[in-house]
């Protein structure tokens, strides 16, 4: 029993090379926080381009003060037929969100990646949120921090569960300094693509998203992306509503994943080749967006105003779903 117990706690213990890959991650962790940096100035700057016809980077930019009218319809358009090109032929790898595709490379190749998702899968999902797409920046900032980590790791014929681990960090940093959440990036790492909590690779991690986290102040300055007033404690009838909307948003987000597989299933029903679904997916976008502006981009004005209550009644709930439509579509 004594052996037994000895051996399944072996798989807990650190050793020297740890402290290896641990340095390696660090290195890692600067990096994810400049390919964050890059990340969002690309946002910022197709979305003024192609919204407001002007050379400009900064912080994200909502593409909802547009005076383009009926032609807004045709942005995403022209972003899906450039990203359709792009994917054909660059890299089928800058297709979908960012987050399966890790979770593939990690599953199934073995932690590889090549060099150009690096470079075309922030340059893709850049132009898609800056002509209207409407997604975040957690999955283009998992895949290519990821695909950074992991051609680290190759580059000095690491085994591959260091290639995991540093492909983890380089994750892990990007969402660190994208969103100011260094906790909450390890956390999300570790449910989603690590799979495990072992020293060996939660140390690496965790380094790799401290030092992105205290990179992002002098980057992109200090304080939390979302940030909401105070309120007063909760009465316990409110703690009630809230237990119903967490069950409300359960089958929410049920529902809009079902409808994320049906959008896949439909482009993969057309008789056209899988370059054109996304120009076909702007359309639908274009036409939400006329409908209502504050759906296109990369939504984190709307979040804002929610927490801070700015954003109530008929407007929301048609904006919810709007939102909803348009970026299940997009993303199938």
């Amino acid at each position: 029993m004594s052996a037994v117990a000895d051996a399944n706690r072996g798989d807990f213990t650190a050793n020297p090379r740890v402290l290896v890959v641990t340095l390696m991650a660090v290195f890692i962790g600067v990096a994810s926080a400049f390919v964050a940096l890059a990340l969002t100035k690309l946002i910022s700057f197709f979305t003024n381009l192609f919204y407001y016809q002007r050379i400009a980077v900064g912080e994200f930019t909502s593409p909802a003060g547009h005076h383009l009218g009926v032609w807004s319809v045709f942005i995403p358009i022209v972003g899906g037929l450039i990203i359709g090109l792009m994917a054909r032929y660059g890299s089928e790898k800058i297709r979908g969100h960012g987050i399966p595709e890790a979770l593939e490379a990690i599953l199934i190749g073995r932690s590889r990646m090549e060099a150009r998702v690096a470079v075309l899968k922030p340059l893709s999902s850049a132009l898609s949120i800056g002509t209207g797409g409407p997604f975040g920046a957690e999955g283009p900032i998992i895949m290519t921090g990821g695909a950074f980590g992991s051609l680290f790791a190759q580059g000095f014929h690491m085994s591959a569960a260091e290639r995991k681990t540093l492909l983890v960090a380089g994750a892990a940093g990007g969402m660190s300094a994208i969103f100011a959440t260094p906790v909450a990036a390890v956390l999300l790492a570790v449910e989603l693509l690590l799979f495990e909590w072992k020293p060996r690779s939660f140390i690496p991690v965790a380094a790799a998203a401290a030092v992105a986290g205290a990179l992002r102040v002098p980057l992109m300055g200090a304080g939390p992306v979302f940030a909401t007033s105070g309120h007063l404690p909760l009465a316990p009838l409110a703690l009630f509503s809230a237990l119903a909307l967490g069950l409300i948003a359960g089958f929410g987000s049920g529902l809009l994943t079902r409808l994320v597989y049906a959008s896949e299933d439909f482009f993969g029903k057309l008789p056209i080749h899988w370059m054109w679904w996304p120009a076909i997916g702007g359309m639908v976008v274009g036409l939400g967006g006329l409908l209502y502006p504050r759906a296109l981009g990369i939504g984190y004005d709307v979040i804002r105003d929610l927490l801070n209550a700015r954003l109530i009644g008929t407007f929301l709930l048609g904006l919810l779903i709007t939102k909803a439509v348009i970026w299940a579509i997009a993303l199938g």
